[in-house]
């Protein structure tokens, strides 16, 4: 059993002692330090903040302790229930509200839950920010109000079709061109709430949808981490149904994958890539991603004629760097796709439509497109290490062994070669290294792993 606290929130697994696992005790600290933050920042005024959760079986429990500590602390509650992470994001904006919480555990497996701290721009905390709710947690210094200023909750349960308009109105959406496509399309929504919003979605954009696993009784039917392993059945069936594409999502929905009609992946580093290109075609400009995300961002972006800049790993960099690049599009290699005209934040709704948008302009099948991209290959390993190894002193060494080639140590150290790259990060929890390389086979970025592996080593040594 597990709690972790990280300067985007507070996660863990239901059950077992106060302080060592997500309990009621946790979750009501929790969110007494994020009202005690928001207080610090607005003294005087009435606060509101937006909740929202996955479909978890543990949701409705911890909805229910977070939104009363609120209420307990003098601030109001929008309550929007079963809902998605982006659709939190974009309901705290048009709610004015001053800041949000979404409840969701995101790829973790059912027995896990999270509290994610957004701010009044709908956004994720900064690290600054996050260390301050810590704090304010360890000190467990909170005031609740009198029984004469208490919170209001109010419920709305109509933001999924907010969601879905505000994506029908994208510039570069066209529902008819959608439409006229004829699309018929698998949807695994892991039981979650993606089960919800991915079909209404596609409904509306005259897409025929064939659901599996879209009740959202919080069950998952497999590891929801959206990768090859876990999704044979809607492999399988997206064949059988002699489906365009299949969709999936990870609980809270702001990951995307898609599956090509012939049943293979077609690659969560590649959903980016793909939206990116159909934005990009339509109005030039920049892109972000993280350091351990494909190259092909960076070409596609190129052969479109913009600037690719990679941020540390973490959506709140990625925000922050495509803010400062003036970015148009950009995200992470595990499926997030970040469309500044929405907003800034990962969303499966908003990738869904542009994708669809760059199937039914080019008039091609899924595996098609994939083929019509730079094709890269990832190895994802780590090293353990003893404890009291200086980490940040092997990955200067390192740094000093290739100074000859392209290095970027604002995450790590990432080395780039001519046709490869290798991404070194250490754990902030554990004496490892995470070693990321991609090459433009498997067997390269495998031997291009093992190669550098062998070289830490020696250096640990």
């Amino acid at each position: 059993m597990t709690l972790i606290k990280s300067i985007s929130g507070i996660r863990g697994t239901i059950g077992g002692k106060t302080g060592e696992n997500l309990t009621p005790l946790d979750s009501v600290k929790f969110a007494a330090a994020y009202g005690a933050f928001l207080r610090q920042q607005q003294p005087d005024k009435r606060l509101k903040v937006v909740i929202g959760r996955d479909a978890r079986i543990s949701g409705e429990m911890i909805q229910h302790l977070v939104v009363s500590t609120l209420v307990g602390m003098g601030i109001d509650v929008v309550d929007l229930g079963l809902s998605t992470t982006p659709t939190v994001e974009i309901a705290v904006p048009l709610e004015k509200a001053d800041g949000g919480i979404i409840l969701t555990a995101s790829h973790n497996p059912k027995q896990w839950n999270a509290l994610k701290l957004l701010n009044a721009k709908g956004e994720f905390l900064n690290a600054a920010e996050g260390e301050t709710i810590l704090s304010l947690a360890d000190k467990e210094d909170f005031s609740f109000a009198n029984v004469d200023e208490l919170g209001h909750v109010t419920v709305n349960d109509s933001y999924f079709d907010i969601h879905i308009d505000e994506v029908l109105d994208l510039s570069l959406v066209d529902r008819e061109t959608i439409a006229r496509a004829g699309f018929r399309v698998v949807v695994d929504g892991v039981n979650s709430t993606g089960g919800i919003a991915i079909p209404k979605l596609l409904k509306e954009l005259g897409v025929q949808v064939i659901e599996l696993y879209c009740e959202p009784n919080g069950h998952f039917p497999h590891n929801p981490e959206p990768l090859k392993e876990h999704l044979k059945d809607i492999c399988d069936l997206v064949v059988k149904e002699k489906a365009d594409l299949g969709i999936v999502v990870d609980p809270d929905v702001d990951r995307l994958a898609f599956i090509s009609e012939d049943g293979e992946m077609f690659g969560e580093e590649y959903t980016l890539v793909a939206c990116a290109d159909y934005v990009l075609g339509k109005t030039p400009g920049n892109t972000v991603s993280n350091l351990s995300s494909t190259r092909a961002l960076r070409d596609i972006t190129e052969k479109h004629g913009g600037t690719y800049t990679a941020a540390a790993v973490g959506e709140v960099n990625v925000v922050a760097q495509m803010k400062a690049t003036g970015a148009i599009i950009g995200g992470e290699g595990n499926g997030g796709i970040i469309y500044p005209e929405s907003h800034y934040g990962r969303d499966a709704l908003a990738g869904t439509a542009l994708f669809l948008m760059l199937l039914a302009e080019r008039q091609i099948k899924v595996s098609e497109l994939r083929k019509s991209y730079p094709s890269y290959f990832m190895s994802k390993k780590k090293i353990e290490l003893t404890p009291g190894i200086d980490v940040d002193a092997i990955l200067k060494k390192m740094e000093g062994n290739y100074e000859k080639e392209e290095t970027n140590n604002i995450d790590g150290l990432k080395v780039d070669f001519e046709n490869s790259w290798v991404h070194m990060r250490k754990s902030n929890t554990e004496p490892i290294i995470r070693v990321y390389t991609e090459a433009p086979s498997q067997k390269e970025a495998d031997v291009l792993a093992e190669r550098i592996m062998k070289e830490i080593r020696t250096l640990s040594a």
